[in-house]
């Protein structure tokens, strides 16, 4: 059956080499965008097409039937919706958190490389859940959500950026269980690091609780875990669980392109190889892979979680000062975009070294 992908970045290219696996017989005609100019020309030798010159080339009975999917951000899912309705390709399909994990899944196991916590066996049923705490970086100006999650007991809500909100006159007490400006913090670099303060005030501030797992989510982006994923993950000793990687074309370098300008990039290449050149001997292979973990989210040992934040930021703390202008002079997010390219050296290197499993994130609107 021939398809078609509404989309040219990493969900839509994730998606196709999903399908790929599981259902071979089918034929990807192209990816389609609204704007090529924006895009790609093709991706894994599938051309990258207008919406609109395509649809303008099938009849309204070959649109109504053929299948589409939308791979974007389910955020604009209404529009996208409305907007291939309008081009005659009817009853689209619309790719939501939960169906695309389901299918990176089934991509990731048949590879063996990226395991799945749902793959293990669960021995005992009554085994007991770690203590754990996964704290949900809220920003406190976030807009609200049209279905907000019914967090679990063990997610707590840590708002971030709140020294810029004092400063602004702005009252978040009672808005949230922690605050990243208590304590040891770096809440005022979060234009800068976004959710990595939140990072830093967790391996600065609750390491000494007796959770055996901390884990940093978002306040609309959580990984899926059940009770017994959580007993799966005791039962096996597992260091750590991340989402499934994003597949990027041509590799996973070019998501820097995307939020970081080449000169910033550069130094991030120079900071590592400078800190810790091992990481800095594999940097070019791992970025030259298609496999990139997106958002900054994962649940680890206490110990590993320190060791990461130990690595991490001494880097991003070695990229502002070599920026021009200034860390401190920018607002612009961009230690913050480049912190998910760390976490991805940083655990894909460490892939062997470490029991890291992975799940799917879900995503609320």
């Amino acid at each position: 059956m021939d398809y078609y992908i509404f989309g040219a970045k990493a969900t839509a290219a994730g998606l196709y080499k999903a399908l790929l696996l599981i259902r071979p017989e089918d034929e990807l005609k192209a990816f389609l965008v609204s704007d090529t100019g924006k895009n790609t020309g093709e991706i894994f030798g599938i051309p990258v097409k207008s919406l609109s010159q395509e649809a303008a080339l099938l009849n309204e009975e070959v649109k109504g039937k053929i299948k589409i999917y939308a791979a974007v951000p389910e955020l604009i899912h209404p529009e996208i919706k409305e907007l291939l309705e309008a081009n005659g390709f009817m009853n689209p399909l619309m790719l939501d958190s939960k169906m695309e994990a389901a299918l990176m899944e089934k991509y990731f196991e048949a590879g063996g490389r990226f395991r799945s916590v749902h793959s293990l066996i669960l021995r005992n049923k009554e085994t007991e859940i770690p203590g754990l705490t996964v704290y949900a970086a809220s920003f406190y100006k976030d807009k609200p959500l049209l279905n907000p999650p019914g967090f679990p007991d063990y997610v707590k809500r840590l708002y971030l950026g709140c020294s810029g909100a004092v400063k602004n006159g702005i009252d978040i007490k009672g808005q949230a269980d922690f605050y990243d400006n208590e304590g040891d913090n770096i809440s005022e670099k979060n234009p800068n690091r976004c959710e990595m303060t939140a990072h830093y005030w967790v391996w600065k501030n609750r390491l000494d609780t007796a959770d055996e797992y901390v884990g940093i989510c978002h306040y609309r982006r959580l990984l899926d875990l059940s009770d017994d994923d959580l007993r799966r993950i005791r039962e096996n000793d597992l260091d750590a669980v991340l989402p499934f990687p994003m597949i990027h074309y041509p590799n996973a370098g070019i998501q820097h392109s995307w939020y970081v300008q080449e000169k910033d990039w550069e130094t991030l290449r120079q900071a590592v190889c400078e800190l810790y050149p091992d990481y800095g001997r594999v940097f070019d292979k791992i970025f030259g892979a298609h496999e990139f973990y997106n958002y900054n989210m994962l649940l680890a040992k206490k110990q590993v979680f320190a060791d990461y934040c130990a690595w991490v930021f001494p880097i991003l703390d070695r990229i502002e000062e070599m920026s021009v202008p200034k860390g401190a002079d920018r607002a612009d997010r961009y230690t913050a975009y480049m912190s998910e390219s760390l976490t991805t050296l940083y655990f894909m290197a460490n892939l062997n070294g470490l029991k890291i499993y992975h799940t799917g994130r879900l995503l609320f609107r």
